[in-house]
């Protein structure tokens, strides 16, 4: 087996250099925040050197700046870590970012990624939403990310984040504080809707919908998330079957469902196949987040019948 490639460098610029080129080397997997090695390089060695994150990373100042032996020691212990355990990063600095805004996160949940947070930062579902829209539910919520982002974006609403696992919603009620968000967010342990009645005016969901055979095939940083969080079953569709029937009598008349699916749009066709639903642009494309209304799950269900 190939040593690792030790990471060095006697500035900024040339430890994030190194720091990608032995990422690279290892064949780690990305996902979890970031999509290359340059960036989760960067990440890492800014994170570590206490910088800014959202600092210029085309500074020349930036990359010239200096970093001494102890700091560079700390750095390459850094990237060790990460390339030995296969740990994501964002368990590594306990801080992950979705829309410019940073939430904790560690082990006991899945690392936020969804692309429902660019939804509800680009406002693409305003039109969807009655005026009346008050209470709204995130559900499998995990750390409570898109329940903070769907609060903040809508500032008149009500938001319930529920989850099966009381590990995940510890680390969402962290959250929760951190944005001083505890009179708009509750947090409810629930398997799938049963402890949440409503009505809803609004439903996001981010299930766990990897079918086995993916599952089989994860690389490990994706491994080492927890499993109840990823795993949907043969056909990734177990939870979102259950969610289908019992999301239209929770849901108020006029109410939508917005749902992610990540990579298994063609399972979720043949499972539903005659269900009418309206794919929603993000930054990975049009087959990655649906939106379903109250009216077409009650008429999907009456023709199940």
């Amino acid at each position: 087996m190939t040593e690792p490639q030790a990471v060095h460098g006697t500035t900024v610029g040339a430890l994030i250099a190194s720091g990608a080129s032995a990422l690279t080397q290892a064949g780690v997997a990305f996902g979890h925040g970031t999509s290359n090695a340059h960036d989760e390089a960067s990440w890492l060695v800014l994170w570590r050197l206490g910088i800014a994150l959202d600092s210029d990373l085309d500074s020349d100042a930036l990359a010239a700046q200096p970093v001494d032996a102890a700091q560079q020691a700390q750095v390459a212990a850094l990237f060790d870590e990460r390339i030995r355990t296969r740990k994501p990063a964002a368990y590594l600095t306990q801080e992950a970012w979705l829309q410019g805004v940073p939430f904790y996160i560690d082990e006991r949940s899945i690392v936020p990624r969804s692309f429902i947070a660019e939804i509800l930062a680009d406002g693409s579902i305003d039109d969807w939403l009655s005026d009346q829209t008050h209470d709204v539910l995130d559900l499998c919520t995990g750390n409570g990310s898109l329940a903070c982002l769907a609060a903040m974006a809508y500032p008149e609403v009500q938001v319930t984040g529920a989850d099966l696992s009381p590990d995940a919603l510890a680390v969402a009620r962290i959250n929760v504080e951190r944005h001083a968000l505890q009179q708009r967010v509750q947090l409810v342990e629930s398997d799938g809707m049963a402890q949440t009645p409503g009505p809803w005016d609004l439903i996001l969901c981010n299930p766990p919908y990897v079918n086995s055979a993916s599952m089989a095939r994860l690389p490990a940083e994706y491994q080492a998330e927890p499993q109840l969080a990823l795993a949907g079953g043969t056909d990734g569709m177990d939870f979102i079957q259950q969610l289908l029937r019992d999301a239209p009598s929770r849901m108020r008349e006029h109410a939508i469902l917005v749902l992610e699916i990540g990579n298994e749009r063609a399972y979720f066709e043949a499972a539903f196949p005659q269900l009418p639903v309206f794919w929603l642009d993000t930054s990975s494309g049009d087959e990655q987040v649906l939106l379903i209304t109250r009216e077409a799950l009650v008429r999907h269900a009456l023709a199940e019948l």
